[in-house]
């Protein structure tokens, strides 16, 4: 067996065994496979694509690159009283990325407060979308690295945990995406879906939701290439012995009322705390339904609907939000901005921009606001690049209100220094939607279980 043979079996559109691609991955990280070998296999596994099964195999091979940590040891005084037998799982949740994604935030402790344990390794941002490590760093000296043995206490104690990817957890994927990236190879679908699964699996996640983002503001823009995403994540964390259900969902605009860093985690912390019906409509319904996915998947409910309305019982109780408040202490974090989220770092220039014409209000288109967030610090074009907390767009009415010409709509909070204000004030009127009728759900579809 060699690299020169394995590349070029691929090359020529043939499926590899599991012990080439084992030998692959392990030469890759040892060094005896070099980088423009590696490189030329992923190349070939761009343009020849895999099987489920050889997605699977890489997964594997990539988890066992590193170190991983073992799914929480469930007791019987872990499990709510509704729980009966060894159905019981942990469950992650993971989104593909979009403007305005604070679903974590309320999703995690909503299913931790009904007795889920939630292993949740998070990224940051890249580009116009939102990473959720640097929402979290906007809560004054919150911990986002946590060794592997914080990080199951963390878990087993409280629930659920938010930390990064440590140096040594799934190192293959972070080998294979920086190459995948100099080479313009990023959009392979059985690549992404080893490096997504592979990072959860190697966290402790035994069943998973997926929230793939679909549309302008999303990775995949195409329902119909979302879609294939969503299949192969879900067939191939079934061959993984990993019970999975992906959502569908609209990203063609921001979701939520806000979107930049300490904006998001300022919602995340009012709408965990006021119940259902203090969240912006599109938040409510997702976090419902990601959240009741999660606790039937990882068998605390028997059914969705089931499920769904426990998440709401919970959410109604306040519980979630002091399992959120006890989860930032854990991580060092201030948990005065949990109390008072006014307390969280802000702006002090702001522009609000009126309604440039009657109508209803559609929302914020999700690119452009993306665009502008990064482009003024609140993301990072490259990785080396500093996030500032305070910069974001909100929202001063909620989707589907009726608009007159002038009503104040949206308000920029600004980083430090000059700007021009008239041609910031145009640009930001661009993005917003008006139309004559209230805008379609969120939801799209759902993949398989």
């Amino acid at each position: 067996m060699s690299a020169k043979s394995i590349i070029l079996k691929k090359r020529n559109g043939n499926a590899l065994s599991s012990a080439e691609i084992e030998f692959f991955v392990r030469g890759s990280m040892n060094g005896t496979i070099p980088e423009y070998q590696i490189t030329a296999w992923l190349m070939a596994i761009f343009f020849q694509k895999m099987t489920r099964e050889e997605a699977a195999a890489l997964t594997r091979a990539m988890i066992d690159s590193g170190e991983r940590i073992p799914p929480p040891a469930q007791t019987e005084a872990d499990r709510p009283a509704s729980v009966d037998g060894p159905s019981y799982r942990s469950v992650d949740k993971h989104s593909t990325g979009g403007v305005g994604d604070k679903i974590s935030f309320l999703v995690a402790p909503l299913a931790a407060a009904a007795g889920a344990k939630v292993p949740m390794i998070s990224g940051r941002s890249l580009g116009h979308t939102g990473g959720t490590l640097d929402k979290l760093e906007s809560i004054p000296d919150f911990r986002t690295q946590m060794s592997p043995e914080e990080f199951a206490v963390c878990v087993r104690d409280l629930g659920f945990a938010m930390a990064g990817q440590t140096e040594n957890m799934v190192p293959a994927d972070r080998l294979y995406y920086s190459l995948r990236d100099s080479a313009s190879i990023v959009e392979s679908i059985p690549l992404i879906t080893a490096s997504i699964l592979s990072k959860k699996v190697a966290e402790g996640a035994e069943s998973l939701v997926l929230d793939v983002k679909v549309g302008s503001g999303a990775f995949m823009e195409s329902v119909g290439a979302a879609r294939e995403l969503a299949e192969w994540l879900v067939e191939t964390a079934s061959v993984l012995g990993v019970p999975s259900r992906a959502l569908l969902t609209n990203m063609n605009r921001v979701l939520g009322r806000t979107a930049g860093n300490a904006l998001e985690v300022a919602e995340s912390v009012l709408a965990l705390r006021g119940g259902p019906d203090s969240a912006a409509e599109d938040i409510r319904e997702l976090t419902l339904a990601i959240g009741g996915a999660m606790l039937e998947l990882a068998g605390i409910e028997p059914d969705a609907n089931l499920a769904r309305e426990r998440i709401a019982e919970i959410w109604q109780s306040g519980s979630g939000w002091e399992k959120f408040r006890q989860v930032v202490d854990r991580h060092g974090g201030d948990v005065r901005v949990i109390d008072d989220p006014s307390l969280l770092p802000r702006a002090t220039s702001f522009l609000e921009v009126p309604a440039p014409s009657n109508g209803v209000f559609l929302g914020l288109s999700a690119r452009p606001v993306g665009d502008w967030i990064t482009e003024s610090g609140g993301g990072r074009l490259k990785t080396s690049d500093t996030i500032d907390p305070v910069v974001g767009v909100e929202s001063l009415v909620e989707i589907g209100s009726s608009l007159e010409l002038g009503t104040p709509l949206v308000r920029l909070h600004l980083p430090e220094g000059k700007h021009d204000l008239e041609v910031l004030r145009e640009r930001a009127a661009s993005w917003i939607e008006i139309g004559t009728e209230p805008p379609l759900p969120r939801w799209i579809d759902t993949v398989g279980v």
